[in-house]
């Protein structure tokens, strides 16, 4: 996805109409996919193709945009939670990958 359509998308999620902030959140949607391989391993080339992570990235938009609402426990558990079974796909498309390159 397009860092213009990841803006989009999060300014959806984000439920945000006007244009004011559109910097600050394009900044947060670059930042995203390198947040995603680094937190769970994920390779950036193929996060597009893993709906998981498009579901996490507006619970995750929620949580940078609003930061005085980051103590939402549950949604808090509920990124963490996600993340771990991003986590888990991700060791499996790693292992997939060096498979097929040990061939």
């Amino acid at each position: 996805m397009t860092n213009a359509e990841l803006t989009y998308r999060a300014k959806n999620a984000l439920r945000v109409d006007n244009d004011e902030n559109d910097e600050i959140i394009a900044a947060l949607c670059e930042a995203f996919p390198s947040y995603i391989e680094v937190t769970t391993g994920y390779p950036i080339a193929q996060q597009d193709n893993e709906p998981l992570i498009m579901t996490v990235f507006d619970f995750i938009m929620r949580v940078w945009y609003y930061a005085d609402h980051a103590d939402d426990v549950k949604l808090s558990r509920t990124i963490d939670n996600l993340l771990k079974c991003i986590t888990l796909k991700a060791n499996a498309v790693n292992r997939a990958a060096a498979a097929n390159a040990a061939e």
